[in-house]
């Protein structure tokens, strides 16, 4: 059973996200995107208060980038499209 449980200690450069999308693209503020989740659509990287969200360009509604990470790759479920 040795292994099974951490320390509690992190390796360094594993434990920081990426905030790039599922291709690996980099993503930054401004980026607009196909959002892959919560029906968003065609979305644009913007900065709020909390930190960077995705607005969708239909119906304006905004999701934390967040709740956009993908459990399996870490990597955002978007796609960008343009700079």
């Amino acid at each position: 059973m040795a292994g099974l449980f951490s320390s509690g200690k992190k390796k360094p450069g594993k434990s920081k996200l990426q905030f790039v999308d599922l291709e690996g693209q980099t993503l930054k503020e401004g980026d607009v995107v196909m959002s892959l989740r919560y029906e968003l659509g065609e979305s644009k990287i913007i900065k709020i208060e909390s930190g960077l969200a995705y607005e969708s360009l239909k119906t304006g509604e905004q999701v934390p980038w967040a709740k956009m990470i993908d459990a399996a790759t870490g990597y955002q479920k978007v796609r960008k499209l343009e700079s």
